[in-house]
């Protein structure tokens, strides 16, 4: 999880933007009405139009501030529909979604903290071409390995918790890392819900004014830092099967379509980049690489089921993400004895060249991956 996240309300069930799964029009570089520049600065947030068809569309993001920046669309209810983290000052960024009629949200948020500066924007008319069998196959797919995820990981979470009960403190610290695999594999689908992952993936730096600091990392500074189990963190236990039980059960209720697939990829290269590289998001169990594999493995599920369509729209970009996937994974493999297993290096063993080469395979595959969205949903001919 990065550092913030925007504050959400309920998850409600709204006719709003949804990616298109088919081919539709050309690149929007030869459609300019669907093409929306976004100007972030850190203290406006300028959209170059706030009415547009629907269908696909392109987010043309530019950071002219002096701090990091992230840009969301957001559904009426605030729930996320795709989002862009990490834009540096002077940088820019493309984000590709589809959309159908209605009321959206366009957000900046510099310095990743608070609700951001938001824009309200319509999407209205527009067309869509008849979806393209193949990727409906694709979301079908992705949907039941997020469900099969988030079922793997109940039993796992029930375990780290049941240690804790326990008081069991190297238990409870055995059972962590592998209660986080198959949420760590999906979280864009988790985030995209909102209200949950604040609850179970929050890091200190990432609390919100008043928030109470629940979850995974909570208890991971008690087990490795403190080194204790208080009464409170036995009852932040429960809470956090009851959180993820929540996930579980609305999993299926999620949004899934190719661009969010796509767009997710990208997402979980990001949190790599700005939490695992850095050592930052286990700073106390030092189990980043655990969460940098799902990750990466999360990634490659979306990528590997949208292949077959980014490989006639997009023959080069393909042959360079199987050599990134590949390149990226040979390389975690150096962290493990059993290729076949999670047990990984402790992160506060890695020096700082191989955690340089480490963000440096990351780098070399967020960028092509940036581009998946796009290659979806560009007709070939």
């Amino acid at each position: 999880m990065r550092a913030a996240r925007l504050s959400v309300l309920t998850f409600t069930a709204v006719a709003a933007l949804t990616a298109v799964t088919g081919c539709t029009e050309k690149g929007s570089s030869g459609d300019s009405d669907r093409v929306i520049d976004v100007t972030a600065t850190d203290s406006k947030c300028e959209v170059s139009k706030k009415a547009f068809p629907a269908g696909h569309v392109e987010l043309a993001i530019e950071n002219k501030g002096s701090k990091v920046t992230e840009v969301y669309v957001l559904f009426p209810d605030d729930r996320i529909v795709t989002e862009r983290e990490n834009i540096g000052p002077g940088t820019k960024q493309k984000v590709t979604a589809e959309v159908k009629a209605g009321d959206y949200t366009i957000a900046c948020k510099p310095g990743m903290k608070g609700d951001g500066i938001r824009q309200e924007v319509k999407a209205t008319g527009g067309s869509v071409a008849k979806r393209d069998p193949r990727l409906d196959s694709a979301v079908a797919a992705y949907r039941k390995y997020a469900q099969e995820q988030a079922d793997a990981t109940l039993p796992l979470a029930k375990t780290f918790a049941a240690a804790v009960k326990a008081g069991d403190l190297e238990a409870a610290k055995k059972a962590y890392a592998p209660s986080r695999i198959g949420w760590e594999r999906t979280e864009p689908v988790a985030e995209s819900f909102g209200d949950i992952d604040p609850k179970v993936d929050v890091r200190a730096d990432g609390l919100e004014g008043g928030q109470k600091w629940t979850g995974w990392h909570r208890l991971e500074k008690s087990l490795w830092q403190d080194k204790k189990i208080t009464a409170e963190d036995k009852t932040l236990a429960g809470q956090l099967i009851t959180d993820l039980t929540d996930w579980q059960n609305r999993v299926g209720k999620a949004d899934i379509t190719p661009t969010s697939m796509a767009n997710g990829a990208k997402e979980l290269l990001d949190e790599v980049a700005t939490g695992k590289v850095t050592g930052e998001e286990e700073r106390y169990s030092h189990t980043d690489l655990v969460d940098f594999k799902a990750n990466v493995e999360g990634a490659e599920k979306s990528y590997a089921l949208l292949k077959p369509v980014a490989q006639e729209n997009d023959a080069a970009l393909v042959t360079e993400l199987d050599k990134q996937f590949a390149a990226l994974n040979t390389l975690l493999d150096k962290y493990r004895a059993d290729k076949t297993s999670y047990d990984f290096t402790s992160y506060d063993k890695v020096g700082d060249a191989d955690r340089k080469q480490l963000s440096d395979g990351v780098n070399a595959l967020a960028e092509p991956l940036s581009k998946l969205a796009a290659a979806v949903v560009t007709k070939s001919s």
